[in-house]
């Protein structure tokens, strides 16, 4: 004897008699990956994604929005054509995004502080960035 297993190099391999031989798609699953960290990549992705920061306006473009509404208010029958720029805030983290939607309008209304669209859409005139319809030629910048 030379080496350090030749006394059990050529015995037999053990068999259980209690235990069935298991099956070989059940011996990969024992060293199959697994997370052990469930959900951590949904955090890390959510974390990754993006947002915008909200933009103040300043007095001039709150003053041409003012106008512009007031225009479209007097118009309103028509249900005018509109193209609205406005800050989605994000409901999982700080910021949001900025969405710009062209539609028809159909109602302002003032005591709620609110633009509904004649989709359905209703978004707060807080919120509306840049406001622009054909019919009074007036446009502002895009975000």
């Amino acid at each position: 004897m030379s080496g350090k297993y030749d006394d059990i190099i050529n015995l037999p391999h053990p068999v259980s008699k209690r235990y069935p031989r298991m099956p070989l798609a059940e011996r990969a699953a024992q060293f199959s990956p697994f997370a052990a960290l469930t959900g951590y990549e949904s955090v890390i992705s959510e974390t990754a994604r993006l947002t915008d920061k909200r933009l103040e306006l300043d007095e001039n473009r709150k003053s041409e929005l003012d106008a512009t509404l007031s225009a479209l208010a007097s118009s309103l029958p028509e249900k005018p054509e509109v193209t609205i720029t406005f800050f989605k805030k994000d409901s999982r983290k700080e910021g949001g995004k900025y969405i710009t939607l062209t539609a028809r309008l159909k109602k302002i209304d003032a005591t709620a502080h609110t633009i509904v669209l004649t989709d359905g859409v209703t978004i707060p005139i807080a919120d509306i960035y840049a406001l622009s319809t054909a019919a009074y030629g007036e446009s502002y910048d895009r975000v």
